[in-house]
């Protein structure tokens, strides 16, 4: 019995829950449907077009996860339309260099609110690809992380 109260109070004192914890998804499939409330007899407030568009889960509830963009649009969207995170957008325009370094050839500039793929983190440097390049971005202004 002591045990479980000082397991209790450990767990208050510390918050350890991941309740709180915000974290990152992407989108699964082409068509996601964005719903008002945690589950299906809820009408669609809006859908998203864009696989891998990755978004902030801030809420669960079964099996919907509450959902926030990098624009602030929200609702709730079943799990499984959602995958481990493997993107990111850009919030501030970027040059896409070829190698991870400023003093490396660049070989595009990233406009603002462009979706990119992440390939491999290092340091402060992602490898992304877009539709036409595969470079390396600084992991600076960048949402989705």
């Amino acid at each position: 019995m002591l045990r479980i109260i000082f397991i209790s109070l450990f767990l208050i004192f510390f918050n350890v829950s991941d309740a709180n914890e915000n974290y990152f998804l992407s989108l699964k499939y082409n068509k996601v449907n964005v719903r008002y409330g945690p589950g299906l007899d809820y009408p669609i407030k809006f859908v998203y077009q864009k696989k891998n568009y990755p978004v902030q889960i801030i809420d669960k509830k079964e099996n919907f996860r509450k959902i926030l963009d990098f624009k602030n649009n929200g609702g709730w969207v079943h799990r499984s339309q959602l995958k481990k995170n493997n993107s990111i957008i850009v919030l501030e325009e970027k040059m896409l260099f070829n190698k991870s370094t400023k003093y490396s050839e660049p070989i595009a500039v990233i406009k603002i609110g462009r979706l990119l793929i992440v390939k491999k983190k290092v340091k402060n440097w992602s490898k992304v690809s877009t539709e036409d390049f595969i470079g390396w971005v600084t992991n600076e202004n960048l949402w989705g992380y």
